[in-house]
């Protein structure tokens, strides 16, 4: 009863914020994958010219979306209220006073059908990005369709939609109804693209930035790890030129991004190695990308840690094996996977096509069992979903230095004392 009492209120207050404060653009954020990079993406670039509120954790549901929004903390007891008394004490201040913002970013997530709509209730968006639609939740939703129809509903409400050409499939085209659709990706095919010339995975990727306004291109270097990574830079590229940014203010943004912790983030390792921390979470698509990333690195050794895809029901023994077949001893030597569906699905697929293959039940018997193979000047690559499975905790073994421990994802007092008593259990 209280919580739908407060969600209503919360919504009232973001209508009455943005009615007080015409001025102030919402960019509203969603999709399979990619969002939270994204969303620290578009807050690199625009910040060189605009003030913007973005919130860095993953406050995206209707409860916790309206106090991003309108730049209030959660409250720390959320039975008690009083504390939602404050909270709407502090909205009202926001809406009366002068407007501290130009630019509200806004992750918006989804675990069932119809989260999304209710967004629309209440949030008109100046612009939505859809960062592309891949199996997620699929205990839930059931089909790839019914998370297009999900996802791809928050253009409805949008005024100008921005949408992931390399990840959302042709096919659900026919589900977006908004008539102003912008495109973006690495594909020559997006309106919004950018053009690889070169690779190392100590610079990143040269090429040139290629769309409409920017006639034959700029070039640049983006200073991320995989493909996958580039996509989330172009569609906020694309945000900033829309909102009147200067070309040389949107490089100079791009130029600055660095991944984010569990997202491809690279860290020192021992023996000269280098460790890729993806293990923030893990979908088929988003493992599928860090699997090929791996693959197509020069390196005399390398690794790759596989902890389970969490809430894929029944596609799960599917999905995992689709990752094995992209194992392959060309392009990885080791294998190392974590949990049961890992250990169940993947690990025998990788194994058939020549890879050597370990499984254990948790990240640091894996992390243990790795070290023990690692050869000078290996990468290294954790990927896993996080609740069970906790992937970073391998590299933590592997570290060069102690001081890098806090660059991995999930290291946190809260975190680390999850982690503790769910590691305990081994």
């Amino acid at each position: 009863m209280l919580k739908e009492y407060v969600q209503r209120k919360l919504e009232k207050y973001v209508r009455r914020y943005f009615a007080s404060h015409p001025d102030v653009k919402l960019v509203c954020i969603t999709g399979s994958v990619g969002k939270t990079s994204t969303k620290m993406a578009l807050a690199n670039i625009l910040t060189q010219e605009y003030r913007i509120r973005v919130h860095t954790g993953n406050h995206n549901t209707n409860m916790s979306a309206p106090l991003a929004i309108l730049g209030i903390p959660y409250p720390r007891d959320i039975r008690s209220v009083s504390a939602w008394r404050d909270v709407f004490k502090q909205a009202k201040r926001r809406i009366k006073e002068p407007a501290d913002v130009d630019i509200i970013v806004q992750e918006l997530g989804t675990d069932k059908p119809g989260d999304i709509e209710c967004f629309g209730t209440y949030l008109k968006p100046d612009i939505t990005i859809v960062t592309g639609i891949t199996p997620e939740h699929m205990e839930f939703f059931g089909t790839l369709a019914a998370v297009a129809q999900e996802e791809l509903s928050a253009t409805d409400f949008s005024d100008i939609a921005i949408i992931n050409r390399d990840d959302t499939p042709q096919e659900y085209a026919s589900m977006l109804t908004n008539n102003n659709i912008i495109t973006y990706g690495t594909s020559s095919l997006a309106e919004y693209s950018f053009e690889i010339e070169s690779f190392s995975i100590g610079k990143g990727y040269t090429g040139r930035l290629v769309n409409p306004e920017l006639g034959n291109g700029i070039r640049t270097t983006l200073q991320v790890v995989g493909e996958h990574n580039i996509r989330p830079i172009i569609g906020a590229i694309a945000v900033a030129i829309r909102f009147g940014m200067s070309p040389q203010a949107v490089v100079r943004g791009a130029e600055l991004i660095r991944p984010v912790p569990g997202r491809m983030n690279i860290l020192r390792g021992v023996k000269d190695s280098i460790l890729i921390d993806d293990a923030y979470n893990s979908s088929p698509a988003a493992a599928a990308a860090a699997i090929n990333t791996l693959s197509n690195i020069e390196a005399p050794q390398k690794i790759a840690i596989l902890g389970d895809m969490n809430e894929l029901g029944a596609t799960s023994a599917q999905e995992h094996a689709e990752l094995g077949r992209l194992c392959h001893p060309n392009g990885i030597n080791w294998v190392v996977t974590i949990g049961n569906e890992s250990g169940r699905y993947l690990a025998p697929v990788a194994e058939a096509n020549g890879c050597f293959v370990r499984s254990f039940p948790d990240a640091i018997s894996a992390g243990a069992f790795v070290h023990s193979k690692l050869e000078r000047g290996a990468v290294v690559l954790a990927k896993g979903s996080q609740n069970g499975i906790f992937a970073e905790e391998a590299l933590k073994i592997m570290l060069k230095s102690t001081d890098d421990m806090k660059k991995l994802v999930r290291q946190e007092p809260e975190w680390l004392e999850i982690k503790t008593n769910f590691f305990s259990k081994f």
